[in-house]
């Protein structure tokens, strides 16, 4: 069926034997992964009021979608890299609905389908000719993508909807600018040297800055910080990362957030703030964020390039085309957001002036076309990429 966002839940099946009825969510990726999920599961929340969302994830992230408001419980699953798991620990009835908003098919789909499901909602695939549902489109935003699915089936699906609460916990550098350096492949990685000369010209300038770092990503952090001058005490992450509400709480009350093309710069999207986000490998127009918020996506491609994909997002040395983003530049984007910079700028913008938020939501135009290699569902299925560990400041 063609959907037209009014059929909602009706069409669903209801709980079986007077229980109440279960709606089984596959997303076993990483934090980016999950936060661009957000509006379809609030999608999902809102179209089966009675239901219990069940979202199958790496249970580190249960904070995360616990801050969404939109899934009652996780069952935790996980698979090495971008892989669909083997298996799903579900047990109890089957499921009343079971939504992929894993991947494009046939694995999830088929991994779904062994739950027993009253119902699939997925993507049509060859190999699954019995199963009707849209078709996957590789050149739309992962945000829409998933909307659009929920659409199809009659779930009104928004997919700028992505905002969570800042958390109530104080942050730990109140109107500091963050620098974030990591990313899960050194293709998305913007030079070290260079992260440590924007913060060196920013604390000349009189800001504070701070640094934060992943799972292994500690002594990296530690050198970006030396290099520009900072303390030791304005390096924020351990072997764990930064515990996610000291994190949203950092983000959400940052002065702007710098990062690459990793979590981090969702979460910074769904928190509102404002971020300057660094591009190579891929386009921003995949997973880059909204346009209409306080947000500024930095990216060089070559003349010939392909428009959304130039390079190889798990390569091991910084893409071309990030190396052509300058320190200048990032300099200028962060002073064209907070109206205060280290040094001169002759930035060259790929954003949207920011504008406010409309009803208190980051972004007014979430679908730009196109995915990310470095996500979730965006990938054909079975292919390499971010894992989907612990919550990580660089997944």
């Amino acid at each position: 069926m063609a959907g037209d966002g009014t059929a909602g839940a009706a069409s669903a099946p209801c709980g079986r034997g007077g229980r109440r009825p279960t709606v089984l969510v596959l997303r076993a990726l990483g934090l980016g992964d999950v936060l661009t999920s957000v509006p379809a599961l609030r999608a999902l929340r809102r179209g089966f009021p009675g239901h219990e969302i069940v979202l199958a994830g790496p249970a580190s992230l249960a904070a995360v979608t616990g801050a969404t408001g939109a899934v009652d419980r996780m069952l935790p699953t996980r698979a090495p890299g971008r892989e669909v798991p083997a298996e799903l620990p579900w047990s109890g009835p089957p499921p009343d609905l079971a939504v992929d908003l894993h991947g494009c098919g046939p694995l999830s789909h088929r991994l779904l389908e062994r739950t027993g499901a009253g119902a699939l909602w997925a993507f049509r695939h060859a190999d699954m000719p019995a199963l009707d549902g849209p078709r996957w489109r590789p050149d739309e935003h992962e945000r829409e993508r998933w909307c659009r699915l929920l659409r199809w089936y009659g779930l009104a699906a928004d997919p700028d909807e992505l905002c969570i609460p800042a958390p109530t916990v104080p942050s730990p550098a109140p109107g500091a600018v963050v620098l974030h350096p990591g990313a899960d492949s050194g293709a998305r990685r913007w030079p070290a040297e260079r992260y440590a000369a924007v913060a060196g010209a920013l604390r000349r300038a009189g800001q504070r800055v701070v640094v934060t770092a992943g799972p292994g990503e500690e002594a990296a952090a530690a050198a970006v910080a030396a290099r520009a001058g900072l303390s030791p005490a304005e390096v924020l992450g351990g072997p764990e990362g930064v515990p996610f509400a000291r994190l949203c709480a950092l983000l959400a009350r940052s002065r702007c957030v710098v990062v690459g093309d990793t979590g981090i710069a969702h979460l910074a999207s769904a928190l509102g703030a404002r971020s300057v986000v660094l591009f190579g490998p891929v386009s921003p127009r995949l997973w880059g964020p909204p346009t209409a918020g306080p947000h500024r996506s930095l990216w060089h491609p070559f003349p010939g390039d392909d428009p959304l994909r130039p390079g190889d997002p798990h390569g091991t040395t910084p893409d071309p085309r990030l190396l052509r983003v300058s320190v200048e530049e990032v300099l200028g984007a962060v002073e064209s957001l907070t109206g205060r910079a280290g040094g001169t700028a002759g930035a060259v913008l790929s954003g949207d002036t920011p504008r406010p938020h409309a009803s208190g939501r980051p972004g007014g135009a979430g679908s730009l076309g196109g995915e990310q290699p470095a996500g979730g569902g965006g990938r054909p299925e079975g292919e390499g990429g971010r894992a989907a560990g612990p919550v990580r400041t660089g997944s």
